[in-house]
């Protein structure tokens, strides 16, 4: 269900996402926050730091001329890829940024926080001021994701195998069925984003798609299912793999996903080192892995289309608590999605009749059509309200240190 932000609840909901997102480091060490592990990971602190340099640069100085900078080279350190907001420090080297310290980042978000405050106290009726900041505040819950995800890889490098949080614990998986597939809808059907609360301009406009007969999984695949693929030598047959894909297994060693022992019995979570559940989703793996499984199990990825219709029809549950981040929830068949992204076989590409926001707002999502692959549904780390049958993200196909997992798909009806 779509959360609709309205004049009355804004200054609620500013408050509620910002203090969440320091909530969420409440157990982790400055040292944790200024680490990057590779590329793709940005540093806790950035983070931080970033999500409030959208507030300043793209709401306070758009809407409060009073408005004065806490440090002007902020606005270039926290920048992240809006190139017609200026220029920007080089992503792979945030983890360079010792200096601001996470004390004075804190002190950049109090700053921020006052003058938001104070501008949605007198203009929290303002349409256009409401707008730019619902957008701010799920751009900032898209980052208490990634905030996690990257720290969950940060110490993951770490030989002593530290846990974000040693009390986060795994609800029992109510569901071991053996996979089964049910029908999905055939036909001319409605997708994207329907109205009715937020979306992000990616999930619009809605459009009809065209569906042939398929079935698609009632569940997620399985650790223990990924577990049989892996002891059958599926990392060592080329006949399972898109070129790219072997290529990149090659290369890389890969034999097994992000996070999992050598033998297979153990992962690195959130929580620390844990015993491998078997009934529960795979998840850190490419598309180039989940594509090679359901050739190896006599299928295919579903499209995003495919996904969101039966998305749409499936009974949703909230089990998205933040005492559960740690790990997929479970593979219960009426848990249709939220538990892990889940790949498709789909191209991120925009809808037909799809136009980017305007200004500095239409690089969000427009520019990176190209290239990527879409995923669906949202993660356990993703925000609860969130997620959404229309909900559409986008990674490269060797993306792995995101909470990402898949469902099967196959033509025709049961």
């Amino acid at each position: 269900m779509m959360t609709v932000i309205t004049p009355g609840s804004v200054l609620t909901s500013y408050k509620h996402v910002r203090s969440t997102t320091l909530d969420l480091c409440r157990t982790l060490a400055p040292e944790d926050t200024v680490v990057q592990s590779m590329p793709d990971v940005s540093p806790t602190k950035w983070h931080l730091a970033h999500v409030t340099w959208f507030f300043e640069r793209l709401v306070l100085e758009v809407f409060d001329s009073r408005y004065q900078r806490l440090n002007d080279h902020y606005d270039y350190l926290f920048n992240s890829y809006y190139y017609s907001a200026g220029q920007m420090h080089a992503r792979p080297k945030r983890g360079m940024l010792t200096r601001p310290t996470l004390a004075e980042i804190v002190a950049y978000r109090s700053h921020v926080d006052a003058a938001m405050l104070s501008l949605l106290e007198k203009r929290g009726d303002d349409d256009e001021v409401l707008a730019r900041v619902v957008l701010g505040l799920n751009h900032e819950q898209q980052h208490q994701e990634l905030l996690l995800t990257d720290i969950k890889h940060v110490l993951s490098q770490n030989p002593l195998r530290p846990a974000m949080n040693p009390d986060l614990t795994l609800p029992p998986v109510v569901s071991r069925h053996a996979y089964s597939y049910v029908d999905g809808a055939s036909g001319i059907h409605q997708v994207g984003a329907s109205g009715g609360g937020f979306c992000f301009d990616n999930e619009c406009p809605r459009h009809d798609a065209l569906l042939h007969e398929h079935q698609i999984g009632a569940r997620l695949v399985s650790n223990g299912e990924f577990r049989d693929f892996i002891e059958d030598g599926a990392y060592r047959d080329s006949n399972l793999w898109l070129s790219d894909g072997w290529s990149t297994i090659n290369s890389r060693g890969w034999n097994r996903p992000l996070y999992w022992s050598e033998d297979l019995a153990s992962e690195f979570t959130l929580a620390g080192q844990r015993d491998i559940d078997k009934h529960a989703p795979v998840c850190h793996v490419s598309l180039y892995e989940a594509d090679a499984f359901a050739r190896w199990a006599g299928a295919r990825l579903p499209t995003e289309f495919e996904w969101e219709r039966a998305a749409a029809t499936q009974e949703l549950r909230g089990n998205f608590a933040s005492a559960k981040f740690w790990h997929p929830v479970s593979s219960d068949s009426t848990q249709f999605f939220g538990d892990v992204w889940e790949w498709t076989s789909s191209s991120y590409a925009p809808y037909p009749g799809f136009t980017p926001l305007e200004g500095t707002l239409g690089e969000y999502n427009g520019k990176f059509m190209c290239n990527q692959m879409t995923v669906r549904g949202g993660s356990c780390v993703t925000s609860d309200d969130h997620i959404r049958a229309s909900y559409r993200s986008f990674f490269y196909a060797d993306a792995r240190w995101q909470f990402l997992g898949f469902r099967l798909a196959r033509d025709g009806l049961g």
